[in-house]
């Protein structure tokens, strides 16, 4: 095949891009082509297709087509479909509130804590209420992290506690008053009918009752975690997909600077 075909240079894709009218890029700019997955509780066959299709028409999608169906078990049927949308969204008028930190790499955190707090941070973190789950926690908890990032276990003037998971929260904030815990991790990944947020704002009012909450610093992590949600049920921090233990690390460490300060 022709090297050309892999080399397409910028002015052979279509540029006619509105950043106040965006909408989804599939073949080419502006065709608002979409992929959407789901299950119908229905028998597989024609009939089950043209109901997948007349939902997506609901939806508001144009030109909706199953590409792809099979029968999960019977009476349940899963669907790959595509379809146009016509919707767009100004990306211009968009705020996400974020967490605010320069993030530093484990010797840059190290040299940190080294110049501003003088001793070793202690971090307890678990998964915790029902939550088995224990990737999350480990990725930012354990010494060999994830993805090249040293978790937290690594890090010379961090005293990290990783206590697993299906861990009570009365116990994580027992462990903490123990250890003397700076700060408190908490690892959400179960959140069928939002059960972490109950288990999560069910921390927060523990603390709370025993006059805690303002001497360790809170964080919370997990895919559906977003940092305005974390603010919103009384953590200090939240951290979703595609951040590490630098992210944590240096939040907590700069946050105690700046509590110290007040």
């Amino acid at each position: 095949m022709s090297e050309g075909l892999y080399s397409m240079e910028a002015k052979d894709f279509d540029k006619t891009l509105d950043l106040t009218k965006i909408k989804p890029y599939g073949d080419t700019m502006n065709d608002g082509k979409v992929q959407m997955s789901f299950t119908l509780p229905v028998p597989c066959g024609a009939e089950a297709v043209e109901a997948a299709k007349l939902l997506m028409k609901k939806m508001g999608f144009e030109n909706p087509s199953v590409v792809y169906y099979k029968e999960l078990t019977p009476g349940f049927t899963f669907f790959n479909c595509y379809g146009s949308t016509q919707h767009t969204v100004d990306y211009t008028n968009i705020y996400v509130p974020k967490v605010e930190s320069n993030v530093m790499d484990m010797y840059e955190t190290d040299e940190f804590i080294k110049e501003n707090i003088g001793r070793k941070v202690v971090i307890v973190g678990a998964s915790t209420g029902t939550d088995a789950h224990t990737v999350g926690i480990d990725a930012i908890m354990n010494m060999k992290g994830y993805a090249g990032h040293y978790g937290l276990e690594r890090y010379e003037m961090i005293e990290a506690y990783n206590l697993g998971s299906q861990v009570p929260n009365e116990e994580l904030i027992a462990k903490g008053i123990e250890l003397g815990a700076d700060a408190l991790i908490v690892s959400q990944t179960v959140t069928q009918k939002d059960v972490h947020i109950q288990n999560l704002t069910n921390l927060v009012e523990l603390m709370e009752a025993e006059g805690l909450r303002d001497k360790m610093i809170l964080v919370c992590g997990g895919a559906r975690i977003t940092h305005e949600l974390a603010k919103e049920l009384g953590y200090d921090a939240g951290f979703g997909m595609n951040t590490y233990a630098d992210d944590v690390a240096s939040f907590v460490v700069a946050e105690m600077v700046k509590k110290n300060n007040k």
